[in-house]
């Protein structure tokens, strides 16, 4: 479904930038202007940006999970000093001494999953050359060395970081849904300020040239003394405000225009023409499927999840942090030495080494257990935070399911006041034309006029907006029955 969107947001975008005189301007809907903001809008990009930012950080993260080769060395180690020498007599000399170090280690490493060690293979070459009285020149080689490093009662850091990763990398891709549903609602408000601002125009225009006429006819009323001057100037003051908030109109227009060809990232001066229906789409939506969806797929929720790992992650290194530990070493492998390179690896002995490092704190003045009741608080905080902020999640997406419903019925109520507004005008101009009423009833039916009009597009943008605000607290399209990918 996105990618449809994208497809059409492209579409839209080159028939707006290749687009013909404004006369010609085909135009877009608030679905192709959503669109297009989530495809092009710089605050779109960003969002991209910080989901690829994310994506391209769990892949690295999972790359460090596989076995790791690795070369490193020294080449060379360079000394020059003056060491004391054993003479054959037992006597002892101070005599110069160049000594050169070079040593090369590759290393296969890997971090064992379960129980967080590593398990590593490495193999070495090293030479040491010393110029003076007693050159020699030797050379030390470990083919294969098998060797593993594992902590005893210490956090297993290489688990906790998998389950963090795995939930953050949900939580962003959520996020990035979210900021788009967040452009969506932005670009609706927008989109509805053009909307209001090209009717407000129209209406302008046409109250206008109907004050102009009318004052145009009561001047010749006012010749032949039908009406009195107060009725005249009466009709002046209105042909005046109305020019007035013609020009206001206009200006009001072009701002609109030039906020939403800004939220769209179109080029300045791009013919920017809109469409908006009267009528809404007639579809319901289930409070309950609503917050359920809401739980599933809000972003919250993955934030909550997450903090709920690092709490408990913080509690278990508390526990094994400050207490009793110890770290297994252990290796086995073969190794020589020969006064040549070719000699290093004829003959090999074997090589072990196993060591025990064992930590017992003694005294620490209740500082492990001031630790470890300090995590477990801050564990009882982020749960009950946490709880909150989903039975949060719960509420929004209910009465956000409600709203559109009253959204929905509000907007066919306002249009039927629309109508009925045009029409009493209508029949109240024609009755003043043939001097049936007085103008002070006409110039009410105008103002009731234009009042319809102004409520019935705040109307429509208030279903739009809760059309979108439903969308954005469940990540779900109810009229697709699909959630939001």
């Amino acid at each position: 479904m996105r990618s449809s969107h994208g497809r059409g947001a492209v579409a839209v975008w080159l028939a707006l930038v290749g687009a013909p005189p404004l006369g010609a301007q085909q135009p877009i809907t608030l679905q192709d202007a959503v669109a297009l903001a989530q495809q092009r809008g710089l605050q779109a990009q960003a969002a991209r940006a910080a989901r690829d930012a994310a994506r391209y950080r769990s892949a690295a993260f999972t790359a460090r999970l596989l076995p790791q080769l690795s070369l490193g060395g020294s080449v060379p180690t360079y000394n020059r000093s003056i060491i004391p020498v054993t003479q054959p007599d037992g006597s002892t000399l101070f005599r110069p001494q160049d000594q050169t170090n070079a040593a090369l280690r590759l290393r296969l490493s890997q971090r064992l999953p379960v129980t967080g060690g590593e398990l590593f293979i490495s193999s070495s070459l090293a030479r040491l050359t010393v110029s003076g009285p007693q050159a020699i020149e030797t050379w030390s080689s470990t083919p294969i060395t098998i060797g593993l490093q594992q902590d005893i009662l210490r956090p297993n850091v290489a688990a906790w970081d998998r389950r963090e990763q795995a939930v953050s990398a949900e939580l962003a891709e959520r996020q990035y849904r979210e900021a788009l549903e967040d452009i969506a609602l932005a670009t609706t408000d927008l989109f509805f300020d053009k909307y209001a601002a090209r009717v407000a125009l129209d209406n302008a225009v046409t109250n206008a040239a109907v004050n102009d006429t009318l004052y145009t006819l009561n001047k010749g009323r006012f010749e032949v003394g039908k009406i009195g001057e107060n009725d005249l100037l009466q009709s002046e003051l209105a042909l005046l405000r109305a020019r007035a908030a013609l020009e206001r109109a206009r200006l009001e227009d072009e701002r609109a225009t030039a906020a939403l060809r800004l939220a769209l990232n179109l080029p300045p001066g791009t013919p920017l023409e809109i469409a908006v229906p009267r009528t809404v789409p007639e579809f319901d939506a289930d409070t309950a499927r609503a917050v359920a969806e809401a739980l599933h797929n809000r972003a919250l929720v993955s934030d909550a999840e997450l903090q709920d790992v690092q709490a408990r992650r913080r509690v278990t290194e508390a526990k094994l942090g400050g207490g009793f530990g110890a770290t297994v070493q252990a290796g086995y492998g073969f190794n020589a030495t020969a006064p040549t390179a070719g000699l290093a690896y004829q003959n090999l002995l074997e090589a072990r080494q196993f060591t025990v490092a064992v930590q017992v704190p003694l005294v620490q003045w209740g500082a492990h257990k001031g630790d470890v009741q300090a995590a477990e608080a801050d564990r009882q905080r982020v749960a009950s935070q946490s709880r909150a902020a989903i039975d949060q999640v719960a509420h929004d997406a209910h009465f956000a399911a409600l709203q559109l419903s009253q959204a929905r019925r509000n907007v066919a109520l306002l249009a039927k006041a629309d109508t009925v507004g045009q029409k009493r005008f209508e029949v109240a101009y024609n009755r003043y034309v043939i001097g049936r009423i007085a103008m002070d009833n006409l110039y009410i039916a105008q103002t009731e006029k234009d009042q319809a009009l102004t409520n019935f597009v705040q109307g429509l943008r208030g279903y739009w907006q809760a059309h979108y605000r439903l969308r954005r607290v469940t990540l779900f399209d109810f009229p697709a029955g699909q959630p939001i990918r």
